[in-house]
């Protein structure tokens, strides 16, 4: 359900944007959701469908990307990226270290958005 507080805040963001640009019409919105997140895109779209009616978002699709998570040695101080599966450990790319500290994975952000 966290989805629809979500939602109101990836609206919130187009609308603003959209209005700051002179934008008659959002058709397309590109979010970047980190693979550590819980975040669905079909309830994201159904949310988003239902809230931005009636507004220049109405209609709009939305697409997902999702990163790989990005991490820090704390050893070697190396950053890198990898996809996590419960079979692979985390080392570091750099020096093999198993004291990494993982910078980026759970979070979201409206990436970009396609408009008339």
């Amino acid at each position: 359900m966290h989805e629809l507080t979500v939602t109101h805040e990836i609206l919130a963001i187009v609308l603003r944007y959209a209005r700051q640009n002179r934008v008659s019409q959002v058709h397309r919105i590109t979010l970047e959701i980190g693979q550590l997140s819980d975040l669905e895109q079909p309830w994201i779209q159904r949310y988003f469908d239902a809230i931005s009616r009636g507004s220049l978002a109405e209609g709009a699709i939305i697409e997902v990307e999702t990163p790989l998570c990005r991490f820090r040695c704390n050893v070697c101080s190396h950053e890198f990226c990898m996809s996590l599966s419960a079979d692979e450990p985390v080392l570091c790319s750099g020096c093999g270290s198993k004291d990494v500290q993982m910078i980026s994975g759970a979070e979201y952000k409206v990436k970009s958005m396609e408009a008339t």
